[in-house]
């Protein structure tokens, strides 16, 4: 230590400090100079005072200009750190050499200042503590450096969660990747990760963590190529490997999500940026889990909740050509033809997922050729690969090439009517295979049928209807069909071949309800079951159920067949109360929306079965516990309204008295109440100015849950979601019960609510948070407001703070939903305005 320094006070250097650091920065040139002089100085005769008394200005809120806390960092910064190697190794060996309590105190200090509230003091702090990092790590000292981060995340308040992934970030980029342990980086991958997930409120901790990944992610490709080389995962690495391949998941997640809410056009305003991170790491990531698939277990298929490191591998590889498209193909497909004709089954099975893996994605046009010389291949495999495994994961891509690659959007059929009978008859015969097998081949033909649901007349599936319901059928009745979902998945594909079929074939389905109530009606005779007997039979009744709902909308929906179904309802009814009568809650559910189905297609002849089937309704409205049973009943209860229009009188006083205690109940999920204030429109449309008693109940409950739901500021996604949904219900309401009103003399009774409605519109246009479906069914309710009141209404709209605003803005939507709404609404306004 110099003499010269020893005579200076360092309180003084301390008060000096501050200033000459502001000197230095001063427009006037002579005192800047004097400024970097003393600096340059102090620096020269006492390293270790002059770093000290940086960080302590650094560190220090209470009194210190925030323009002197950043040049004393930046200062910091460049005494660790210089462009040139020679110069940079001087200052690395000249930081090592300082005096260890010294160093500590300036660590101290730097980790203090990441918890300022003075964002730029955090953020040089950040760069900092990556230099000595950068230093340290290496040379082993400093290990509890990244636990502390670490901790730190889990902190609140949120700036210091920001400032720490910012440091994290930059620690990334500063330290050698071999000096930091592979559980360390994972740790530090998993908390960037946490911090990027749309559950975290603040957007700047998110920014940060986005940010921070860039780094952690190359930092943690470099951990990946030297733990991954080609040798085999062994055992005990699994938990890592699947936590890697966790990782890079939801990194996938992170980007689709992103690309998908910004279309993939990025502005330099958007608060999330996308680095395209996947895209970057392609090279190094899709051999890795290329070989993950390898690693299957011989047991898998049978295993309905298994999980390892080549489904994982699978499900990621998914993950990235979602997120990468058309690039993912090139990559892929050598391991493919490598493996799929290769001796082993484990290559075989792979290749064949690694396929299936990419058909989501990338473009049809990228992948037509491919998937044209490969169904072929598929089909001969489904049928005569020895082993189980293979035809399970082929059934699988098959399922996956008609889900993506065939329907009316597609432009190059795959499913031609030269190989439409081959597909066919293969998939049937798979469904005789072992139940695995059988349960993908269903699922393949759930796809097979949707893609040709546009198809208006003559699909090709016509001529094999029978065929393919009879061997559905028979699936059911398999001893087996317990296993793999099996039973379920034939029901499913039954009804998406039901619903997606034509007209030619509807003679066919008709035959069908029989058939079904036949089953019905068997399992509603068995006595005396166990616990267990009885699930399956609640289960089987589900789906029967399920499956006579779908008949009655096919049939239902066109005049002709109507005309025939109508034989089998009261049949079809008396099953339906039966199995109320023998009440579950499962079923309860399914043949609930049944018997919407069924009010819908009878239209006012469904009165005759209310004076029985109105307990059970009740039933389902009372039913808070199974929340999804009292929403099912809630939307049924629409539907009967339509149907019935004003028959229902007689049940809308137990009925609204049941939805005015289910709104006014703790216990019951907010999801149902949305669809219960929609309700109350649906039964307004329905009995019209007879409404006028309900009016005392229902308005204040929807004025009460309106002020709840137009101030929406720092809610999360979820939320707003849920507000949205709230709204929509509200608005349904509103426009039900004006409509009911409309050309009564009793429309005066809502002139009273007008203004209230108006206030809720504003605050919602002025939140600036409403989804395209509020937006249509709030302009809407702003055109049946002026319709059904008239004149009353007109001075009242044009009183309104920002009616006209939101009315421009929905004629100019892209929407034409709101759009024709929109406009409807204008002419209202206009004849109300002008009268």
């Amino acid at each position: 230590m110099s003499d010269l320094y020893k005579m200076i006070p360092s309180d003084i250097m301390a008060i000096e400090v501050t200033q000459v650091l502001l000197n230095a920065q001063s427009v006037d040139g002579a005192v800047r100079k004097h400024a970097e002089e003393s600096l340059k100085q102090f620096q020269e005769q006492n390293l270790p005072g002059f770093l000290l008394s940086l960080s302590g200005e650094l560190a220090n809120d209470d009194e210190k200009p925030v323009d002197s806390r950043k040049l004393a960092g930046l200062i910091l910064k460049n005494a660790l750190d210089a462009k040139e190697q020679h110069r940079k190794f001087e200052l690395v060996q000249r930081w090592l050499s300082l005096d260890v309590s010294m160093k500590n105190q300036i660590k101290t200090c730097l980790l203090q200042t990441l918890s300022s509230p003075v964002p730029d003091a955090r953020s040089t702090a950040s760069q900092v503590i990556a230099k000595v990092a950068g230093i340290e790590l290496p040379q082993k000292q400093w290990p509890e450096l990244i636990g502390s981060l670490l901790s730190n995340i889990h902190q609140l308040p949120a700036h210091v969660k920001q400032a720490t992934l910012e440091t994290l970030g930059y620690l990334c980029e500063e330290v050698s990747p071999d000096v930091v342990d592979q559980d360390q980086v994972n740790k530090i991958l998993t908390a960037v990760v946490q911090g990027m997930n749309a559950s975290e409120g603040n957007n700047d901790v998110r920014l940060a963590a986005t940010r921070a990944l860039y780094n952690a992610l190359g930092f943690a490709q470099a951990n990946f190529s030297n733990d991954m080389e080609p040798k085999a995962v062994k055992e005990d690495e699994e938990p890592v490997a699947l936590q890697a391949i966790e990782f890079w998941s939801s990194i996938c997640d992170e980007e689709i999500d992103i690309l998908e809410e910004y279309g993939g056009d990025f502005t330099g305003d958007s608060d999330i940026p996308c680095f395209y991170f996947i895209k970057q790491a392609l090279p190094a990531l899709v051999p890795m889990l290329l070989e993950t698939l390898l690693k299957q277990e011989e047991d898998q298929d049978q295993d309905d909740g298994a999980w390892n490191l080549a489904m994982a591998g699978g499900t990621c590889l998914g993950l990235v050509a979602r997120t990468v498209g058309d690039d993912i193909v090139p990559l892929v497909m050598p391991f493919i033809e490598e493996n799929i004709t290769k001796p082993d089954w484990r290559q075989r099975e792979a290749a064949t997922y690694a396929f299936g893996s990419i058909l989501e994605g990338p473009s049809p046009d990228k992948l037509a050729s491919i998937v044209n010389m490969a169904l072929n291949f598929m089909l001969t495999a489904l049928t005569n690969d020895p082993n189980s495994h293979v035809k399970d994961t082929t059934a699988w891509t098959l399922g996956r090439i008609f889900e993506f690659l065939h329907g009316s959007t597609i432009e190059t059929p795959i499913i031609t009517q030269a190989n439409c009978q081959q597909i066919i008859t293969v998939l049937l015969q798979s469904m005789k295979d072992a139940p695995n097998v059988s349960e993908k081949a269903c699922g393949a033909l759930y796809f097979l049928a949707q893609g040709f649901e546009d198809v208006v007349s003559l699909s090709p599936l016509t001529p094999h209807f029978q065929e393919i319901v009879q061997s559905l059928l028979t699936v059911t009745h398999r001893e087996d069909a317990g296993e793999s979902r099996l039973r379920t998945a034939a029901y499913e594909t039954l009804n998406e071949v039901v619903r997606c079929s034509t007209d030619e074939t509807a003679p066919m389905v008709l035959q069908l309800i029989p058939v079904i109530m036949m089953e019905l009606h068997q399992t509603l005779e068995a006595q005396k079951l166990s616990s267990d007997e009885r699930e399956k039979q609640n289960e089987l009744q589900g789906l029967l159920c399920g499956c006579l709902q779908v008949i009655i909308q096919k049939l239902g929906s066109s005049e002709p067949t109507k005309h025939v179904f109508m034989q089998y309802v009261d049949q079809i009814m008396n099953l339906f109360l039966r199995v109320f009568a023998s009440r579950s809650a499962t079923v309860h559910e399914e043949a609930m929306l049944a018997i919407g189905a069924l009010a819908y297609a009878t239209g006012p002849d469904f009165a005759k079965y209310m004076p029985e089937f109105y307990k059970y309704l009740e039933m389902g409205l009372q039913n808070f516990e199974e929340y999804q049973v009292c929403a099912v009943t809630v939307g049924v209860v629409g539907d009967i309204c339509r149907a019935l229009e004003d028959k229902i009188l007689p049940y809308c006083d137990g009925i609204m008295t049941q939805l005015l205690k289910d709104l006014s109940s703790n216990q019951l999920h907010r999801s149902v109440k949305p669809p219960i204030f929609s309700c109350f429109g649906d039964i307004a449309l329905a009995i019209g100015e007879n409404f006028e008693k309900y009016l005392m109940y229902a308005m204040p409950m929807l004025q009460s849950a309106a002020e709840l739901s137009a101030h929406t500021s720092g809610a999360d996604d979820e939320m707003t979601e849920y507000t949205n949904l709230l709204r929509n219900g509200i608005l349904e309401a509103y426009s039900g019960i004006f409509q009911g009103f409309k050309n009564s003399p009793k429309t005066q009774l809502l002139i009273p609510y007008a203004p209230h409605i108006l206030q809720f519109l504003d605050a919602i246009y002025m939140e600036k948070d409403m989804d395209d479906l509020v937006m249509k069914t709030a302009i809407g309710v702003l055109g049946d407001l002026a319709d059904t009141l008239g004149s009353n209404a007109g001075s009242l709209i044009q009183q309104s703070l920002s009616s006209k605003d939101f009315l421009n803005e929905c004629l100019s939507s892209e929407d034409h939903l709101i759009k024709e709404s929109a406009e409807w609404a204008k002419l209202a306004i206009g004849r109300a305005i002008s009268v």
